[in-house]
């Protein structure tokens, strides 16, 4: 049914830059809220940046200003672009759709894709 799936990931110095991408099939895809969490390794998956079907977005403080997400609905494609990367961006990134259907929220996410930021 719905298949999300990340690629982009990889080995990039410090201050660097490298960019995300994250197709989505099964659905409508102008219709979802579309976002990129993260989990390093021990810690709890956070929210990084989430782009709604209007273009309207949100970033965690701490990737504000560094961070860009984007969205394709012709390709169903949202995108996450990571400037000046630091070590503590290092985590396994995931593409995530929310879907609200008569008051109900359905959550679907891909499986990852690991970036690592060396010092």
């Amino acid at each position: 049914q719905v298949r999300l799936v990340e690629s982009g990931g990889g080995l990039v110095q410090a201050g660097g830059s490298l960019n995300l991408f994250c197709a989505a099939s099964g659905i409508i895809f102008s219709s979802p809220t579309m976002g990129w969490y993260r989990q390093a390794p021990g810690k709890q998956r956070e929210l990084v940046a989430a782009i709604t079907s209007g273009g309207s977005t949100n970033y965690a403080d701490s990737v504000k200003g560094r961070f860009i997400i984007s969205r394709d609905n012709v390709k169903s494609t949202v995108y996450l672009q990571m400037n000046s990367l630091k070590p503590e961006d290092t985590a396994v990134y995931y593409c995530n759709a929310e879907l609200v259907v008569i008051s109900r929220s359905y959550n679907y996410w891909g499986q990852g894709t690991q970036v690592t930021v060396s010092s």
